[in-house]
This record gives C-alpha cells, structure tokens and sequence, in this order.
C-alpha cells in the first residue's frame, strides 16, 4: 500500500479516534518523564511518532524497515522527529539507549515477533510499551480470519495472555496488559462503549504490554 494512502486513514473520522485512541493509552502507559527519548520501532508512516512526539519534551526517533515509508514520514513530520531505516529484529543501537521504547501494531507483522520484543527490552533504559492485535477482538472476526483482509493481511493475532507471555524470562517487571477499541467502527456507539467497558475485560482490538525495564518478569 502507498504510505499516503496508508496515512489519510488517519485523517479520516474514524482512523483519527481509533489512533488518537491508541496513541493516548500508549502515552499514559509510559508515563514519560521531561526530557526523556523516545523509540518508535516499526514507525511506518510516522503517525504515532508525531502523536507521540506533540507529548513530549525529549528527542524522539522512529525506525521502520520500509524506506520510502520512513521518507514519507520524514516529510510528513515537520523535524520534530528524526527516522532511520531498521529492522526491528537487529536495531542498530545500545542497549539501554533511549529512556523509552514503544512499537504500535507493527511487531505482529514480523516474521520473528520473539527477536523483536528482545531488541524492544534491549534498548529500552525505562520502560517500554507494545502494542499488538487482539484475537479476542470485534475486529478479529471482522478483518483477522483467513489470514486477514486489507491492511491486516499476514497479521499475528494475540490473545492478551499470549501477548504478556511474549515476555516471560525477559528482564522487565511490573508488566501491564490493557485493551482499547471495543468497537473498531468507531461511531458514536463505538466512542460511548469505550468509555463505559470495564478495564479487566481485555476484549478490545489493540492490545498493549506495558512494564519497566528491570528484575526478569515472574
């Protein structure tokens, strides 16, 4: 798909609330501190590097392994981010190089989805935050089966407590998994149950782990 194409999603009324949606919940996952950096691995078009970007006060950096993707999100950007070409599965940094490290719905496109939460905990010095597609999802039974349709073509799909086991014998703790987009029509209903849907039914179409880098998870 041609990254403009892929990007005006987000501009649409529905792709605005479902990523502004996303973004939100990954921000206040991380908790970021002033100053801190920032990893958007798998950035693609750069949507939520911006979104996240516009919250915080330290330098952000996002990576995708598609480089006319990353192009597009270097023009589409302003410089308030810089990008790079990576893959998620080698990212040619440090350990412990940025303060946090997020990936939004882009490891569940990748062949090694173990390497590449590695490599999200490896480089990560505070905490870090993935999000992943939810099996037990509204949006499963409409796009995940047979493979996937559209842009879900090829996805991984998780349930929540296979999301979390992604990271057993990892050294992180205090692991967190939340769900967002109950509805993923995203109308008035969509925004109203959204807001109602109790936390513990972890049912929504995106997934995040969240937790901090430390003391290897029990």
């Amino acid at each position: 798909m041609d990254a403009r194409d892929y990007d005006a999603w987000y501009d649409t009324p529905r792709g605005r609330w479902i990523g502004l949606r996303e973004a939100g919940l990954v921000h206040s996952a991380l908790r970021p501190r002033p100053g801190e950096s920032l990893l958007d691995v798998g950035c693609g078009t750069g949507f939520f590097t911006r979104e996240l970007a516009a919250r915080m006060s330290g330098p952000v950096v996002g990576v995708d392994i598609n480089p006319e993707w990353v192009a597009y999100a270097l023009h589409r950007d302003g410089g308030r981010a810089s990008y790079a070409v990576a893959d998620a599965r080698a990212l040619p940094f440090s350990d412990a190089s940025f303060d946090c490290v997020v990936s939004v719905a882009a490891i569940c496109f990748v062949s090694d989805e173990e390497a590449a939460v590695r490599e999200v905990v490896r480089v990560a010095r505070r905490r870090f935050a993935v999000g992943l597609l939810n099996r037990s999802s509204l949006l499963w039974l409409q796009k995940g089966r047979g493979g996937g349709r559209g842009a879900y073509r090829g996805a991984h799909w998780h349930t929540a407590s296979e999301a979390g086991a992604l990271f057993r014998g990892l050294p992180v703790r205090h692991l967190e998994v939340r769900t967002a987009v109950q509805d993923p029509s995203g109308g008035t209903r969509a925004r109203f149950v959204e807001r109602v849907w109790p936390r513990a039914i972890l049912t929504g179409a995106f997934i995040l782990v969240a937790g901090d880098i430390g003391n290897t998870q029990a």
